[in-house]
């Protein structure tokens, strides 16, 4: 898959970098607000758009910015599209507002946010920046979206506020709090990554012979003396 395209930028980002799984980074916001599914598409969501129009605007200044104001120029362009979002939400969806409560204006600070801003929208056109920013961003909705529906189906029985378990489960209250946030968060990425590790390698290398260690299948005879 070639760099820089639409597709490499939005598998980049929901799989290969995932912020989430694979990346381990916007933690604060990950472990705090994923109490429930909903709280976890609406903190995605959010957090993608705003990186996407932040990338957008980085990639597009990148050439006027100069080095040394840098980050302050990038913090100050986020700031801006956080304040608005939140502004939109207050106004539209009050409730998830009240939900996410101080983590939106966190968004400013959030190591995904800036990280891409730095790592790459600053230092690339605009078109492989915003899907770079939609790639990223859809990688940590995925993630807490994931670990939202866990908590909540544990820990109250639901899913999006409906019943999905039995009236007779007794909901197990630690996921819903800080314990199992960390707990879901481990389990999710020991799945990811076993799974990860049992898919064979594309590397090009033969299943057997020297590429894997064995010269008995090995049909080249010249290398033989290279290992004795």
């Amino acid at each position: 898959m070639k760099k820089n395209t639409p597709a490499e930028r939005l598998y980049n980002g929901l799989v290969k970098e995932n912020p989430t799984f694979v990346m381990m980074i916007g933690m604060c916001p990950t472990l705090a607000v994923t109490t429930s599914m909903m709280n976890g598409i609406g903190m995605g969501l959010t957090t993608t758009v705003i990186l996407t129009v932040s990338n957008l605007m980085i990639s597009a200044l990148r050439k006027f910015i100069p080095d040394g104001v840098r980050m302050p120029a990038y913090i100050g362009i986020v700031a801006s599209f956080v304040t608005i979002v939140e502004f939109l939400l207050s106004a539209y969806i009050p409730s998830l507002n009240d939900a996410l409560g101080i983590y939106i204006p966190l968004i400013v600070v959030n190591c995904i946010i800036l990280g891409r801003a730095e790592a790459y929208a600053g230092k690339n056109k605009v078109i492989p920046s915003i899907f770079d920013g939609i790639g990223m961003g859809l990688g940590f909705t995925v993630g807490l979206v994931a670990i939202g529906a866990v908590r909540e189906i544990i820990g109250a029985g639901t899913l999006l506020g409906f019943q999905v378990l039995p009236e007779s489960y007794e909901p197990v209250g630690i996921f819903i709090q800080a314990p199992g946030a960390f707990l879901v968060l481990a389990l999710l990425t020991a799945l990811l990554n076993k799974i990860r590790a049992g898919k064979p390698k594309k590397d090009g290398k033969p299943s057997g012979g020297c590429g894997s260690g064995g010269c008995a299948g090995c049909g080249n005879s010249s290398c033989a003396g290279k290992n004795l």
